[in-house]
């Protein structure tokens, strides 16, 4: 399969701790077509992500306020990559299943 490369901007969610990017709406339709068939829980997708030097395996979350995937970036990558809310990172973004 093929990966997605994309800028994003790096969001804190309200109340809490998590961050996260928001998928292009045009990365998010294609892979919502070619994942149709095998959603995980809470309509997740397995995926391989890397922002700048850090590789990790995680899984993106269907957002129905933003019509599209987010993808959450937990602080070791954070901080391996000296990235904090309001940051834009390159993206490269890879299905598994």
């Amino acid at each position: 399969m093929s990966a997605y490369v994309f800028d994003a901007t790096l969001w804190i969610h309200s109340g809490g701790s998590w961050h996260f990017v928001t998928l292009p709406f045009d990365v998010a339709d294609e892979i919502d077509e070619l994942t149709c068939e095998t959603k995980r829980g809470f309509g997740s997708s397995r995926v391989k992500v890397t922002i700048g030097s850090t590789t990790w395996s995680t899984s993106i979350f269907p957002d129905t306020k933003a019509e599209s995937y987010v993808l959450p970036v937990k602080q070791p990558v954070r901080k391996a990559e000296q990235l904090a809310a309001g940051a834009t990172c390159r993206v490269t973004l890879q299905l598994v299943d």
